[in-house]
């Protein structure tokens, strides 16, 4: 991953990848992200019996949640304050306690009213090929 803090509007080309980072979203993380999200427990992304209820195959990771998952790979690249637009597409729920790897490929750079801007399609998928999310995001870098 790049250093934020060293990342700049012209070191950008299109074509440019982000990622992929991987990671695994716990049954302990989201039970703990639907406490803090005031989602009453149990539900259908903690409980496989109430997930089945709803016609899931069990208990799904919130989209809300999947959201914030692609927004920090994103602004762990490009730093905190960077990501301006993030637009999303939920293709298939999102498993617990399986690997999500988190991509994005650069689209576009362009100067636009003083920003300097990175457009990204991106991308949540399975290891095994599935495509849970997938969207574009829009990026604000500095300049040199």
């Amino acid at each position: 991953m790049a250093d934020p803090i060293n990342l700049f509007f012209e070191d950008i080309d299109l074509g440019d990848e982000i990622g992929p980072v991987e990671l695994v979203a716990t049954d302990e993380n989201v039970a703990t992200f639907c406490e803090l999200w005031g989602n009453p427990m149990p539900n259908r992304f903690t409980s496989q019996e109430i997930a089945e209820k709803s016609g899931l195959p069990g208990p799904i990771v919130p989209g809300v949640m999947s959201m914030a998952i692609m927004s920090q790979a994103l602004t762990d690249w490009a730093g905190p304050e960077s990501l301006k637009d993030l637009d999303l597409v939920f293709r298939q729920p999102v498993p617990h306690n399986k690997p999500l790897l988190i991509s994005a490929t650069v689209t576009d750079t362009r100067q636009e009213d003083g920003e300097n801007l990175v457009e990204c399609d991106v991308l949540m998928m399975g290891e095994a090929g599935e495509r849970y999310v997938g969207g574009t995001a829009l990026i604000s870098l500095p300049s040199r």
